[in-house]
């Protein structure tokens, strides 16, 4: 399994051979309570996550993992020379994101306390 040891409140939302897409609690972050671009999201990307379609990646690029918590939303990207470190390293900050060891709020300019509220009872971050 490519994401062994991966939380049981993340999900392997998509996977392809430069990219793949870790979602947090899907079940919550539904578009009804709150926006779908709400939904926490771990990429691992190989080079730095593009908007254009198509494979642009080279053969020497690094493997980097970012977590977003809305598109425009993101913690600084961790940096891997493999995917099998990069896997690992999405693995640890997604179990991380969900103990309540990241510190989402410092992430946003313009906070959104629901979600805020929602997700401090989720990672325990409230207690």
């Amino acid at each position: 399994m490519a994401f062994e040891g991966l939380d049981d409140d993340w999900v392997v939302w998509s996977e392809e051979r430069h990219k793949a897409v870790l979602a947090y609690r899907p079940d919550v972050f539904d578009s009804d309570a709150f926006p779908a671009p709400c939904l926490p999201t771990v990429y691992l990307t190989k080079g730095r996550r593009r908007r254009h379609p198509g494979d642009q990646t080279r053969p020497d690029d690094p493997w980097f993992v970012t977590l977003y918590l809305e598109p425009e939303v993101n913690r600084p990207e961790d940096r891997y020379d493999s995917r099998e470190e990069a896997q690992a390293g999405a693995v640890e900050l997604a179990g991380r994101f969900a103990a309540g060891d990241v510190d989402y709020r410092s992430l946003y300019q313009v906070p959104r306390e629901a979600y805020f509220e929602k997700l401090d009872e989720l990672t325990g971050r409230g207690e």
